[in-house]
């Protein structure tokens, strides 16, 4: 059995979880369900930043003990993954002294220990809403651009990572490939990082400006400044820092296969990550997959332009699985995407009500209607005689190719597997639902071609094998989507009492009933 680890960001508390956040927790999910199908054994990580100045204040802005509202804000995002149906294995929090400080006062004593902390001065600007240092040329009007306010100036004494040690040996990595940085654009852009010049970074704080957090071991006056405190979750969720049967998935699971993370703090885990994992003496995660911005009409999301998507709302109104569809099979993997409500709607209707939600019903409906809802497997010559003819969807496009005469459990196994199977593998899980999608659609067509609803009147047999092939195409492509769409999935299981024990090529016969609208009619006016 493989093993297979995969993680989200962990998100920072100081706000409530938007549709960025969702995403993320989404793209996670579908590859750990999908490998998990694949018989891996499989982890999966998520979780909640919650230290730093910037919860500080806010908490204080509110009138709560940091605890408490570290404590609410984390709710809210572990609320969304469960209201996302998202699988996480763990939800790693920052300020869980018994599960995160051990590995974090593990991590800076290696690299203590490696000779790679050190004390100094630091002049510096300081962005709050960063929690970080910037220079002058980040600034824009003398202002951070993101945040919008002017960053404050700063003389203090820090520890210091000798993250500069480590640089060539990280560019090396990335560029062999041992480290991969998907997509290739943002691999090119960590590369220009690096060579534009990356020295020693901050790595602690003085207590008396920033208490929340993990005190310095043997120094408590100074705070673990952010990278060795939150960059650290990925490895202590595993146990690293402890002993014996504590540490057994750390052994187990790490590296990491697959790090999900956005645009905006690729510096963070492709540069200064490495860089500490390299002084500890562990392995590189294998790919950081780095996903594109969620805009809005074209534009990114702000208060200010009234075009924050809210996810509860969403999920509240479609279902979990209506959304989780959009996020993976409409927004491109490797590239920012656009999110309205407007196309959604129209995704809804024509991909889901229209599409798999009907396509369901037809197939379930004529098993029951002409074989009292059993349908023994037909015979190899029965099955041959209704093989998929003419055109039909090309698999991961929208062209239509001629497969005449080709078996449809072996046009599934030997070309339909084989192409969803690498999507997954380059974590392209748009190709790979958009393989599915149009599996689905050839099985549209292909009840088209055949109309079993008509030969059953005069070839009821061969009508039958008809609808043996129309609900083995329809079962394989809700199986290569159960990753993105996990309870719509279980629902076709049911209404067919299928069960994957078995390959299809072995299945003996399929029971259907009568099934319920799988994505009922939304009134477009609403």
């Amino acid at each position: 059995m493989n093993k297979f680890y995969v993680t989200t960001p962990i998100y920072y508390v100081n706000g409530a979880p938007h549709i960025g956040h969702a995403y993320a927790d989404v793209i996670a999910d579908t590859l750990a369900r999908a490998h998990r199908i694949k018989g891996d054994e499989t982890f999966f990580l998520t979780g909640t930043d919650e230290h730093g100045a910037k919860i500080s204040r806010s908490a204080a802005e509110t009138g709560k003990d940091e605890q408490v509202f570290a404590d609410e804000q984390s709710k809210l995002f572990s609320d969304l993954a469960e209201s996302l149906n998202i699988s996480n294995d763990d939800f790693i929090r920052t300020t869980d002294k018994e599960k995160h400080w051990p590995g974090v006062i593990a991590m800076w004593k290696a690299l203590r220990d490696a000779g790679d902390i050190y004390k100094g001065t630091y002049d510096g600007l300081y962005c709050v809403g960063h929690e970080a240092f910037i220079t002058e040329k980040d600034l824009v009007d003398g202002k951070c651009p993101e945040h919008e306010q002017t960053p404050e100036t700063i003389s203090e004494d820090n520890y210091f990572f000798r993250m500069s040690e480590y640089i060539d040996r990280i560019r090396a990595t990335i560029v062999s490939g041992e480290m991969k940085i998907v997509p290739e654009a943002r691999k090119n852009e960590v590369l220009a990082m690096i060579d534009d010049g990356a020295g020693d970074i901050s790595f602690s704080r003085p207590a008396k400006d920033v208490s929340w957090g993990i005190p310095v071991p043997e120094d408590a006056e100074h705070t673990m400044y952010v990278w060795c405190d939150a960059l650290t979750n990925y490895i202590s969720a595993l146990g690293y820092g402890k002993e014996g049967d504590g540490a057994r998935k750390m052994a187990q699971f790490w590296p990491a296969d697959v790090q999900v993370i956005g645009k905006d703090i690729l510096r963070f885990h492709a540069v200064i990550w490495p860089a500490m994992l390299l002084a500890a003496g562990l392995p590189l995660p294998k790919m950081i997959f780095t996903h594109g911005l969620i805009m809005s009409g074209g534009k990114k999301m702000s208060k200010t332009l009234g075009n924050i998507v809210d996810p509860n709302k969403i999920i509240n109104e479609y279902g979990a699985d209506a959304f989780r569809n959009f996020l993976v099979t409409d927004m491109p993997a490797y590239d920012d995407g656009d999110f309205t409500l407007e196309r959604f709607n129209e995704v809804y209707t024509a991909r889901l009500t229209n599409g798999i939600g009907n396509l369901v019903s037809r197939i379930a409906t004529m098993i029951e209607r002409f074989s009292n809802g059993d349908l023994a497997r037909p015979t190899n010559e029965l099955l041959q005689e209704v093989a998929l003819r003419q055109y039909v969807s090309e698999v991961g496009t929208d062209k239509m190719v001629e497969v005449k005469g080709q078996d449809a459990e072996l046009y599934i196994t030997t070309i339909v597997r084989q192409r969803y199977n690498e999507a997954i593998d380059k974590v392209k899980l748009n190709d790979a639902a958009g393989i599915a999608w149009a599996l689905l659609k050839t099985c549209d067509g292909y009840i088209q071609d055949y109309e079993p609803f008509k030969l059953i009147k005069t070839e009821p047999e061969k009508a039958k094998a008809v609808l043996w092939n129309a609900a083995i195409l329809l079962l394989s492509g809700t199986r290569m989507l159960e990753p993105v769409m996990p309870e719509t999935a279980e629902k076709i299981y049911r209404i067919f009492d299928c069960n994957w024990e078995e390959d299809i090529v072995h299945w003996k016969g399929i029971r259907a009933t009568h099934p319920e609208p799988l994505f009922p009619r939304r009134d477009s006016k609403t």
